[in-house]
């Protein structure tokens, strides 16, 4: 009896809270090298980005996406290579450095899901936003990046673990800056570091924003020979992080 109870409570577990589906891979890569544009098929880009950009969050609304109701501030070409990495690398840990309202960190856990086995979000944000998305797959965390109690809770999430990077939080140069002194050492050798938004400041959209992202990002870049610059991930052309898909090579 003890033994068919305990079956009978398996089933109605398993019922109650089915395992998530997992899709079956396939064999089908990417491209690893795309061929650079023209300088006239450049400028037809930027015109395009700065279009696109524009209309980011009023009218069409082509930044401020939906991921199953949740608001996401993302390119679709972004978060499309943002799965293709996830499927190649295989990141036990995904660190968002940035949450805003969550659909970001939601995207990455449900991909997560689809492709089944270990994996978790690290998400981090100065400030709780309400109705942000629960998961079991998503740890959410409050405070700065560049704060050393959290910097010390990133460093004993990832030890040990396949660990990729998304830099998303306060795009100022000076915030860039630090978190780029800091997240790269957590990246694991073949896994992505993502420098987000390095189109602001005038690469090409809103040079009135000043020095951010870019600025700091070619500041650092130099300095290291751990990180190449994969210009594959932006074979799609429009990318809010021109430069920014960086790949940890040793």
């Amino acid at each position: 009896m003890r033994r068919f109870l305990g079956r009978l409570r398996a089933r109605l577990r398993a019922f109650l809270r089915p395992e998530p589906y997992r899709i079956r891979t396939g064999q089908h890569r990417v491209p690893s090298e795309v061929s650079p544009l023209t300088a006239d098929e450049q400028k037809i880009v930027d015109d395009f980005h700065k279009l696109y950009y524009r209309d980011r969050v009023d009218g069409r609304q082509t930044v401020l996406l939906s991921w199953f109701g949740h608001r996401i501030l993302k390119c679709p070409f972004d978060i499309w290579t943002y799965q293709e990495l996830i499927f190649e690398t295989k990141p036990e840990l995904i660190v968002e450095c940035g949450t805003r309202y969550g659909g970001g960190a939601l995207y990455l856990a449900s991909l997560l899901d689809l492709r089944g086995g270990p994996g978790a979000v690290m998400t981090i944000d100065i400030t709780a936003m309400k109705n942000r998305p629960m998961h079991p797959r998503i740890n959410y965390v409050i405070g700065s990046t560049l704060d050393a109690e959290i910097v010390a809770k990133v460093r004993a999430a990832a030890a040990g673990k396949r660990t990729m990077v998304i830099l998303d939080s306060d795009h100022s140069a000076a915030q860039v800056a630090g978190e780029l002194k800091i997240y790269p050492e957590f990246v694991t050798p073949g896994c992505y570091l993502i420098v987000d938004d390095t189109d602001l400041g005038g690469h090409p959209v809103l040079p009135e924003h000043g020095p951010g992202p870019t600025e700091a990002l070619d500041e650092w870049y130099p300095t290291q020979s751990d990180f190449v610059i994969d210009p594959s991930r932006e074979r799609f052309m429009l990318s809010l992080n021109p430069r920014g898909y960086l790949k940890r090579v040793r």
